[in-house]
């Protein structure tokens, strides 16, 4: 008989991976996964109690939240489990259902997660206003107080909100002092810690509040009413059960529950993103381990899942490096529960009630009020708010999102309309913001009707869309004006100018944003002026200077404040005068950047016989002490093409091209540029142009400030018809390449 061999070995190696995080990152994670476990466990009984839910579904719902959606969904460092933000949810659903129906309900939840994953909208749930999603938190954290007042004061909560506020004096009246002083010592822990040192608050101020208030109440044998657990805890692992009727009470449950649970447990993954710089979640695999949690979940007889900020911040905190720390904290959480979840019946309920209103006070948060405020939907907000707390989540969330949206469509369907009139001015002017359409008519026909007849009148429409009726009714309104003597200038200067082009206003001559047809018909007609007004040739560019001080003076004003002592700028650019060449546009650069030097050609004379480039450079190389010096050239030069001329004559166009002359003998000698140049197929006023910069630029590296720095000379070449920037490399200008700007 021959020997028996092993068809494979008998253990495999552990994967690289795995090894990798064994010698990396275990000891991160390990370290951090505890610390979530010590927040985890009171958090998830407390809510489990807030819920009206057995208490061992909050913590099937840590142990699921922790491995199924740690292990599957696409945020590794969110940490998932039962959430204070579907308390209010899950609560009557179990007062509408009971507790098997509602596992029903998570489970379906979890399902249509799982869908909406696989349909990859896990982005589109980030639409909905952050507004209206703060104040849905808001109203939750409202109503878990309004319910948790009467349990930390020795009562029983109500159903409602309204309930519970209308029946807290007689709570208050009925007062247990003992439970009343065991919930306000758990308050004054959570909310002292903060403040203690460092070593201190190393420990999660949820277990040191919940643990010593516990022992403290257990040696006592304080007459307060504790947690209580079935005699079989694992007898709360139960099938879901679907209802006997109220299947559109059902439905809209299962949907309430999938987009509370989603939007926060996406929000929420959003968050850990901006505690982790450089980290991004992929949403939709999210919603994928988010459904996949909440499906089985339900099935065991938990509570829903969600991400949950909280612990997903202290994970981060704690300094976990991988999703291993959360899937970590769910197995210390299932290994509690079998072995020590009997200790949780020595918890008093005051103490969970105390740490539930800290909860739900920490849900009520200033800043999101604040911008809310901020951004004109503080409205939005306080709706919302009332909404969730007088009625119920549902419908105090749409609530919240039809108030939301109505205020958008208020907003892109009406415009500003404002009138400014200077009594010591004969000018009156009309200012048009926002979105003028057929809606905006009435009310900028009774701007109109203020003006009186024959004034001179300044039309700013300072407006994103103009349609066909508002234009008919202003150029009706303009011809009437004009019967009467009055004159009318429409200025078109919002970004709707910017369609006729597509150029931004910074990039783009005025005659593209001025003087633009609208329906095919001109606003903006040249008028001569007699009275000392703005005429035909001026109007440009008071124009411009206006939408300067509107639009790019504001923008621009912090930069020039620091600008306003000193200017270190980055190179001296010496450039042709011709308008066609905007340095600071084809470089990208803004104030400071550039110290500009312009003349006919890009020329530079001789030292003893004009100072103006000479005394430029030495300026801006030696005084500011610029590290770049660059020449400029372009295509279709009028100086070059003078000078490839022979331009005669004494005049002073002609005398100031002589300087140019080196470059023309250059070029006719055979300057290896334009022989390059040539090859390309650049025209000879072209070739000539680029032997002009490398001319100019050994002029310029000849000057004593020059030859004493270690300024570095670069010479460029700029394409009018293409708007291709070239840089000089050697006997060829090439495309400007980022390589290019970091050699030599």
């Amino acid at each position: 008989m021959g020997e028996l061999r092993p068809s494979g070995p008998a253990h495999a190696p552990p994967s690289p991976r795995f090894r990798r995080w064994l010698r990396q990152d275990a000891r991160f994670d390990l370290s951090s996964s505890l610390v979530v476990f010590l927040v985890a466990i009171p958090l998830s009984v407390g809510i489990a109690a807030a819920s009206d839910a057995p208490v061992m579904a909050g913590l099937i719902a840590a142990v699921v939240g922790g491995i199924v959606a740690g292990s599957l969904g696409g945020s590794p460092l969110q940490v998932s489990g039962p959430a204070a933000g579907l308390t209010v949810v899950v609560a009557g659903l179990v007062g509408q259902f009971g507790w098997a129906v509602t596992c029903a309900i998570t489970a379906l939840a979890g399902l249509l997660q799982v869908a909406l994953g696989a349909c990859r909208v896990g982005r589109a749930a980030l639409a909905i206003s952050p507004t209206v999603v703060h104040a849905m938190l808001a109203g939750i954290g409202v109503t878990i107080v309004l319910g948790q007042l009467h349990v930390l004061l020795g009562g029983a909560p109500g159903s409602t909100a309204w309930e519970n506020l209308s029946t807290l004096p007689a709570t208050v009246a009925a007062l247990n002092p003992v439970a009343a002083a065991v919930g306000l010592v758990v308050i004054a822990m959570l909310v002292l810690w903060p403040r203690l040192p460092a070593p201190v608050r190393g420990t999660p101020a949820p277990l040191v509040a919940i643990v010593l208030v516990t022992l403290v109440s257990a040696l006592a044998a304080f007459d307060v009413a504790l947690v209580a657990l079935p005699d079989n805890p694992l007898s709360a692992i139960q099938l879901p059960r679907l209802p006997d009727g109220q299947w559109l009470a059902f439905g809209v449950g299962v949907a309430t529950m999938t987009i509370i649970a989603s939007v926060e447990s996406l929000l929420s993954a959003v968050s850990v993103d901006k505690l982790r710089p450089g980290h991004r979640s992929d949403l939709d695999r999210e919603l994928l381990g988010q459904g996949g949690a909440n499906m089985i979940s339900g099935l065991l007889g938990g509570l829903p899942v969600t991400g949950v900020i909280v612990r997903s911040s202290t994970n981060v905190r704690a300094g976990a490096r991988t999703r291993a720390s959360a899937v970590l904290h769910g197995m210390w959480v299932l290994l509690f529960t079998v072995l020590l979840v009997g200790l949780v019946e020595q918890v008093p309920l005051a103490a969970l009630a105390g740490l539930l209103i800290v909860m739900g006070v920490r849900l009520v948060r200033p800043a999101d009020l604040r911008a809310a405020r901020g951004h004109g939907e503080l409205h939005v907000y306080v709706v919302t708010i009332v909404g969730v707390v007088a009625l119920n989540l549902l419908e105090g969330v749409l609530i919240g999102l039809a108030v939301s949206l109505l205020g958008v469509l208020r907003q892109v369907v009406r415009a500003r309309v404002r009138l400014e009139h200077d009594p010591d001015a004969p000018m009156w002017t009309v200012v048009v913001e926002g979105t003028l359409s057929f809606l905006s008519v009435p009310r900028l026909s009774r701007v109109l009707t203020r003006i009186p007849a024959g004034a001179a009148v300044r039309v700013e429409l300072v407006v994103d869309y103009l349609d066909h009726t508002a234009y008919e009714h202003l150029a009706t309104w303009r011809r009437q004006h004009e019967d009467t003597g009055g004159e009318v200038t429409v200025e078109e200067i919002g970004r709707g100018a910017h369609r006729h082009g597509g150029l931004p206003r910074w990039f783009s001559p005025w005659s593209h944003w001025q003087d633009t047809a609208t329906n095919g018909a001109a606003l903006v007609i040249p008028r001569q002026r007699e009275n000392g007004h703005v005429d035909h040739v001026l109007r440009p560019l008071v124009t411009g200077a206006r939408e300067y001080h509107r639009s790019g003076a504001p923008a621009m004003r912090p930069h020039l404040r620091k600008l306003a002592g000193a200017q270190s700028p980055h190179a001296v650019f010496l450039t042709c005068a011709d308008s066609r060449i905007v340095p600071n546009v084809i470089t990208a650069s803004g104030p400071g950047d550039l110290f500009t030097m312009r003349n006919v050609g890009n020329l530079v004379p001789d030292a003893g016989a004009d100072e103006s480039v000479h005394a430029g450079v030495l300026y801006g190389v030696q005084v500011l002490s610029a590290p770049t010096l660059v020449v400029c050239g372009h295509s279709r030069c009028g100086g070059m093409g003078a000078l490839l001329a022979g331009r005669p004559g004494d005049d002073p166009v002609s005398r100031w091209l002589r300087w140019g002359e080196p470059s023309l003998g250059a070029w006719r000698d055979g300057h290896p540029l334009a022989a390059t140049a040539a090859a390309d197929g650049w025209s000879e006023v072209d070739q000539l142009a680029m032997v002009n910069v490398a001319v100019q630029l050994d002029r310029l590296a000849g000057l004593p400030e020059v030859v004493d720095s270690d300024v570095r000379l670069v010479g460029l070449f700029f394409d009018i018809p293409s708007g291709a920037l070239l840089m000089l490399d050697g006997d060829r200008f090439s495309p400007l390449a980022d390589q290019a700007l970091t050699a030599g």
